[in-house]
């Protein structure tokens, strides 16, 4: 019973010598079959095929009763009882456990009560399954084994009732006891700490315990089933959407491939959360509406109410409002609350709130939406971040713009703490999506008092928080992985090479090491010194030195300006963010044609569209803000303005950075450093070499890697602490995976995933490669791309381009830009001053003059 999958062997042979010795008028014989058809059931059971196991549990029992053998009936019941309730049938569960107990109402047997508290549990009855918990726990006579599932249960109870570090101390007590019994027990309970520490917040700590679950279920020949269920969770939290969407799916794919109708539909109901999460809305609400019919009928109480809340929602997020009972989701939230489901009850009554707010019942959301507040206190990180939620919407119904704010602000703070203790940037990323809507709501009330400097420092509150927490070096496990990595990839570039095609077999293993790397970066530690505090607007004022910073945003439809200078602070409105957007596609279009080989005509009338599409952008952009044509320009755009070809906006030196906050910490790096100037030319690119030797030639002892020698490893050996370095070559944007979006190098990519290895980025890079400013964008205002992870590093001043660079025409460009970094100039002047050197006239010329950007202030 503690540990049947080890026991199989031995189970088989003793239910084959029970029948064998089975005889009628030998009550023994009877017994001893009776004991074996259990064991053996219980196999059966732990392998997931609950309807063998109840076929032969149902003949053990007929046994016993024949017999007389009330002990064996009694523990026969119990086991099908726990049967019964994985088969989704909580009724005949429930007959078992109450002809189980027949006298001894009383004198609780301790099996009797694990199992009954197993049905109260899946039923969402939690306070009555933890009284039966404590019960069994208390109870001296109760096994060691069954002791240990006890205290894992009330473990799993107790962090949803919230209290995570109880629970934290039930898992030790349940492992320590464990470690007496069974392997298999211990990997269980690996599994249940991860998702505990999962509940609680500790995501990264979860992953890593994950991890060590995984390797304890395969050792122990455990089936993997509720394991995944376990870390569907935590990716939910995390917002690893792809990567739940995939794990849903081979759940519900496992547990219905056997008789497990009890975590099938725990399964499916994750799999509907996954689908309304990733914006699937009309898959959502089918499958939620399909599995609260489910769990009607397996009379799961807790769980129809959250799968009504989930369908609920996904008809009001797909446009079906009309279909969304206010009356439902209420009486959902009711059932919840008294459940003691504490973050479902959150859930539910800041949906229900935001219902009744839609349909001016506004006593009803008040009350609602105050409840979500008080329920949420003693949840999770995420379930208090709803509660705050829920308290801003209130305050903003009802006018209190001083409340409105306070909460938006603290809930923002939570999740500036939750989003530090993460090691991964992906995972700090994703996390920020967490406060949109809370910064969302902040920004409408600052708008409205039409105060500049309450707006711009609310901006940066809510933008790129990720970039500002410098995490430490990458770890062992991922060096390793990298390494392997680059192998591999040196080997498909050996293919490419001698003209082959890319063997299977390597393409394969490069996406399994690809899959390890990004899994063993979500488990790093977080950084000890987060350092994530946003810059004060008189500090940003000092560091601007005679610049004006411009930061884009918009509410709603309506994009807007932020001006912050020397003296003052100011808004401008600057009209519909959606043709800010359309002229900007337009641009960036135009300037792909201009990169492309054509007919002369062809590569004028794109030139001639490029340029019409820059000067209506000034027009929409600039122009409302009324700025001298000589003042330098820090640009600190949003997601509908960070493709926009700023150097060729503005005449004077034009710098942008993902945030005010984390300009100004490029500025506070300090003077340009004593180490090497690096000077890396990529395969495959004619003008790469021609313009790395050029460059050469105006620095002193540089160091310069050309093919085959600008390996990964060779590239990343001195690029820590140095000053200045270049690297022409192909850039590859992965919108699949943008961890692993990469400069091609000789014999492999560096990723973004290959800069953790750096202890510090070069203080100065010219990224002369394609695309190289590019990002993927996540919600919260987050782009993940070269540019931000070096400036996270500590790079004070890059160069990179928005769109593909013409690679012979880019020499010119690129050689007068180090020419005037070697005078003292900054990148944005530097980069200003080449710029005037380019020949306009030519339109791949006017392609890299349009394309190429300064960031950051060095």
């Amino acid at each position: 019973m503690a540990d049947p999958m080890a026991s199989a062997a031995a189970c088989t042979d003793l239910l084959s010598r029970a029948r064998s010795e089975m005889r009628a008028d030998v009550p023994a014989t009877a017994e001893a079959l009776a004991a074996a058809l259990r064991a053996q059931a219980w196999l059966e059971h732990a392998r997931l095929a609950n309807r063998a196991a109840k076929t032969l549990l149902d003949e053990a029992a007929e046994l016993a009763e024949r017999h007389r053998l009330d002990r064996r009936m009694r523990e026969v019941l119990v086991s099908r009882a726990a049967v019964h309730l994985e088969l989704g049938e909580h009724s005949a569960a429930r007959r078992d456990l109450l002809a189980a107990l027949g006298e001894t109402r009383h004198d609780l047997p301790p099996e009797l009560g694990l199992q009954q508290a197993s049905l109260y549990y899946n039923t969402g009855e939690l306070r009555t399954a933890a009284q039966l918990c404590r019960r069994v726990l208390a109870d001296p006579s109760a096994p060691v084994e069954l002791r240990a599932k006890v205290a894992n249960n009330l473990a799993i109870i107790t962090v949803q009732q919230g209290s995570p570090d109880a629970a934290l101390e039930l898992l030790d007590m349940a492992e320590e006891l464990a470690s007496a019994v069974a392997p298999a027990l211990v990997a269980a309970f690996a599994s249940s700490r991860a998702w505990v520490l999962a509940q609680a917040g500790r995501l990264a700590e979860s992953m890593r315990q994950f991890s060590a679950a995984e390797e304890r279920y395969t050792e122990a020949g455990l089936p993997t089933a509720e394991l995944l269920l376990e870390q569907l969770d935590a990716f939910i939290d995390l917002r690893l959407l792809p990567e739940a969407l995939a794990l849903a799916e081979r759940a519900v794919a496992e547990f219905g491939a056997h008789d497990v109708a009890l975590m099938g539909g725990d399964a499916r109901y994750r799999a509907a959360r996954v689908a309304l999460l990733a914006g699937h809305s009309d898959a959502a609400y089918e499958l939620a509406r399909d599995v609260a019919a489910e769990f009607r009928r397996q009379r799961r109480a807790g769980w129809t109410a959250r799968a009504d809340v989930l369908a609920g929602r996904a008809a009001w997020e797909g446009g079906r409002r009309d279909e969304v009972s206010l009356a439902r989701v209420q009486r959902a939230a009711g059932v919840l609350r008294q459940l003691g489901l504490r973050a479902a009850a959150v859930d539910a009554n800041l949906f229900a709130g935001r219902v009744a707010l839609a349909r001016s019942r506004r006593v009803v959301a008040m009350r609602h939406l105050d409840a979500a507040r008080r329920q949420s206190a003693r949840g999770s990180v995420l379930v208090r971040l709803e509660g705050r939620l829920a308290a801003a919407l209130a305050a903003e119904a009802g006018g209190n713009d001083r409340e409105t704010l306070r909460h938006s602000r603290t809930g923002l703070a939570t999740l500036s703490r939750h989003r530090a203790a993460l090691g991964s940037m992906e995972l700090r990323a994703l996390a920020s999506g967490h406060g949109t809507e809370l910064g969302q709501i902040g920004m409408r009330v600052l708008l409205r008092s039409g105060s500049a400097a309450a707006v711009l420092d609310w901006m940066e509150r809510t933008r790129a928080a990720s970039l500002l927490t410098m995490a430490p070096p990458a770890g062992p496990e991922v060096k390793s992985q990298l390494a392997a990595l680059s192998a591999v990839q040196a080997e498909l570039e050996s293919a490419r090479r001698a003209g082959t095609a890319e063997p299977p077999a390597l393409l394969a293993r490069q996406a399994e090491l690809e899959s390890e790397v990004r899994r063993s970066s979500w488990r790093e530690p977080a950084p000890k010194d987060p350092s994530s505090a946003p810059v004060t607007l008189t500090a940003a004022r000092t560091l601007l030195d005679g610049r004006t910073a411009v930061a884009f945003g918009s509410d709603g439809p309506d994009a807007f300006a932020a001006v912050l200078t020397a003296r003052r602070t100011r808004l401008v409105p600057l009209g519909p963010a959606d043709r800010i957007r359309a002229e900007s596609d337009a641009v960036l279009f135009a300037l792909r044609r201009l990169t492309r080989s054509g007919p002369e005509r062809s590569l004028q009338a794109a030139r001639v569209s490029a340029e019409h599409g820059i000067d209506v952008l000034r027009a929409l952009l600039l122009d409302p803000l009324g700025l001298a044509p000589d003042v330098p320009l820090v640009v600190l755009p949003d997601v509908v303005t960070r493709n926009i070809a700023w150097s060729a906006m503005h005449p004077a030196p034009t710098s942008v950075a993902p945030s005010l906050s984390l300009w100004a910490r490029s500025a506070h790096n300090g003077s340009t450093r004593s180490g090497a100037t690096v000077l890396v030319a990529g395969p495959d690119l004619p003008g790469a070499t021609q313009e790395v030797a050029a460059v050469a030639a105006l620095h002193q002892t540089p160091v310069v890697l050309v093919p085959p020698y600008g390996t990964v490893e060779a590239v990343t050996a001195v690029l820590a602490g140095a000053d200045l370095a270049h690297l022409a070559c192909h850039g590859l944007l992965r919108l699949d995976n943008p961890t692993f979006s990469a400069l091609r190098l000789s014999g492999g990519d560096l990723s973004l995933h290959q800069l953790d290895l750096l202890g510090s980025a070069p203080a100065r890079v010219v990224l002369a490669a394609c695309d190289s400013a590019a990002g993927v964008a996540y919600e919260g205002d987050e782009v993940l791309g070269f540019v931000g992870a070096l400036m996270a590093r500590g790079t004070r001043g890059l160069v990179a381009s928005i769109a593909p660079i013409v690679d012979l025409e880019a020499v010119a460009l690129n050689t007068a830009l180090h020419a005037h970094l070697g005078r003292g100039a900054d990148m944005a002047d530097g980069l200003c001053r080449a710029r005037a050197e380019v020949d306009r006239d030519d339109p791949r010329g006017f392609a890299n003059w349009c394309a190429a950007t300064a960031y950051g202030a060095g």
